[in-house]
């Protein structure tokens, strides 16, 4: 398993009309940046960089590219260091659409930090930008769609989702494997058709069995966590 430069990773009331047109994906992004700790964060980061770094072998490209993508994953969410006050400081069960829309910054905050700190080459940054970005163009936070978004953020854009979905969270269980990529077939217009089929290989063989394991002790700690809080 890779784990990289895992201490690089960051964390990461309203009408009720307004609330209810507020889609899934964006109610699940803001409960999960709400309620990570450090360790979870972390352990989603490397999740998504072994997940990218599998995706992007099967897909045949060179060892630097797969390295990079790796080191993208570990950081892909670093842009939530920015937002965890916000967020931590809310009350239970208060939720307001302006936090969606700061959640939704965390692609731009995380490139303008990896930037400041001279972090990675300007198509790494880039990467972290994009990772939101769907394929149809309704991604953020430039709401490019196809080709124009960068390999890396397509590669990054199913693992990211899919660790999100058969990972244990304080809100709500985990899936499994077959109903995550049912989730994710159904929002698969999201998704590089091309990247997707491959990414549908690799979780389906065997030597996807140590992920698997990976992923089992990770929610196993979110499990143990939410007794202690009882």
């Amino acid at each position: 398993m890779y784990r990289g430069n895992a201490e690089l990773l960051g964390l990461f009331s309203i009408d009720e009309t307004a609330w209810g047109n507020v889609d899934a994906e964006a109610k699940e992004e803001l409960e999960m940046a709400a309620s990570e700790d450090s360790e979870e964060a972390i352990d989603h980061g490397i999740l998504v960089a072994n997940l990218g770094l599998r995706l992007s072998e099967e897909l045949g490209f060179d060892n630097n590219f797969c390295s990079e993508i790796a080191k993208a994953g570990i950081v892909h969410d670093i842009g939530k260091l920015q937002i965890s006050s916000l967020l931590y400081g809310r009350k239970e069960g208060v939720l307001r659409i302006e936090e969606i829309k700061y959640v939704r910054r965390h692609p731009t905050l995380g490139y303008n930090y990896l930037k400041e700190k001279n972090i990675g080459t300007e198509d790494f940054r880039n990467i972290i930008l994009h990772h939101h970005e769907n394929y149809d163009g309704s991604g953020y936070p430039d709401n490019i769609k196809g080709d124009l978004i960068p390999v890396g953020s397509r590669i990054l854009r199913i693992c990211d989702v899919y660790a999100a979905l058969v990972s244990e969270r304080p809100y709500r269980a985990a899936f499994d494997k077959n109903a995550s990529m049912e989730l994710m077939i159904d929002e698969v217009k999201n998704f590089d058709m091309n990247f997707f089929l491959a990414f549908m290989r690799i979780v389906h063989a065997d030597s996807f069995k140590d992920i698997d394991d990976y992923i089992k002790r990770c929610n196993s700690k979110v499990h143990v966590k939410s007794k202690r809080k009882l």
